[in-house]
């Protein structure tokens, strides 16, 4: 498709617009983070790294990022176990209702997070009678991380096809030896990337997390929300902000390279 002189003039400019808006903020923040003033007056009035030794030095943000990262991880694995199964029995095998049961496995990613919070914390204590904890805030995560594996498993086995899997059975192969050292083989950077995603999705997360954490769970999200707003911890939290950022980037952009890496060698 060939556009012409003015409308790439304007697409580009639009996309610059779009690039502002989201980075540039972004920049403030990052700056913000170096600033002596602990208001965050604007410009600085100068630059220090104490923010950064205080945050490092905080046991707050230290158990929040441990708490963050335990959720994430725990999240991630029930999401590569359930996402890889549903996928291969959505793609594989052909029953009443599978189009429905795909519709629900992926309803919960496009559902805004504060209707999923509000119903995960009724089903927890009204439905179920359990406590709000970290073990709930886990099940939470995994409900909307469980569709990123999801998406990237089940578009890997549509590419891939059935006739290696059909071979190894033919030659004698039981399910579990064709799905070890043929299906999973095919699937290892597909998981891998929807696992990174998944990560990534969970770390940053807050809303669902607020309706399903329990009063002594605090993840780096919350902890960043609580303390943003109290004297002398605005560049602290600036500091941690900064931090979320780059853990939230490396996975993703680690994903990306996979997925562009996979579609270069076929």
């Amino acid at each position: 498709m060939r556009l012409g002189r003015t409308a790439r003039l304007v697409l580009a400019a639009v996309t610059g617009i779009i690039l502002v808006v989201i980075y540039v903020p972004l920049g403030v923040v990052l700056v913000n983070s170096f600033s002596t003033s602990a208001s965050l007056t604007w410009p600085p009035p100068g630059f220090t790294l104490d923010w950064w030794v205080r945050a490092f030095e905080s046991a707050g943000a230290r158990e929040a990022v441990l708490t963050s990262v335990q959720v994430a991880i725990i999240a991630t694995v029930i999401s590569l176990v359930l996402g890889t199964l549903i996928s291969i029995a959505l793609q594989r095998f052909d029953f009443f209702g599978r189009d429905a049961i795909s519709l629900l496995i992926i309803l919960p990613i496009a559902l805004p997070g504060i209707i999923t919070g509000i119903a995960l914390n009724n089903f927890f204590r009204t439905i179920m009678g359990i406590p709000l904890s970290i073990w709930t805030v886990v099940i939470a995560h995994a409900t909307f991380c469980i569709v990123t594996v999801f998406n990237n498993v089940i578009a890997r086995l549509r590419r891939t096809g059935t006739s290696l899997e059909e071979a190894s059975a033919d030659l004698g192969a039981g399910l579990w030896t064709t799905f070890r050292l043929v299906t999973f083989p095919q699937l290892r950077s597909a998981l891998l990337a929807g696992g990174l995603l998944a990560f990534a999705l969970s770390f940053d997360e807050i809303i669902v997390t607020t309706f399903t954490a329990g009063s002594g769970v605090t993840t780096l999200p919350i902890f960043i929300l609580n303390n943003m707003f109290r004297p002398n911890q605005a560049p602290v939290v600036s500091v941690i902000a900064v931090v979320l950022v780059i853990v939230s980037i490396v996975p993703i952009y680690l994903a990306q390279r996979l997925s562009g890496s996979e579609q270069t060698r076929r």
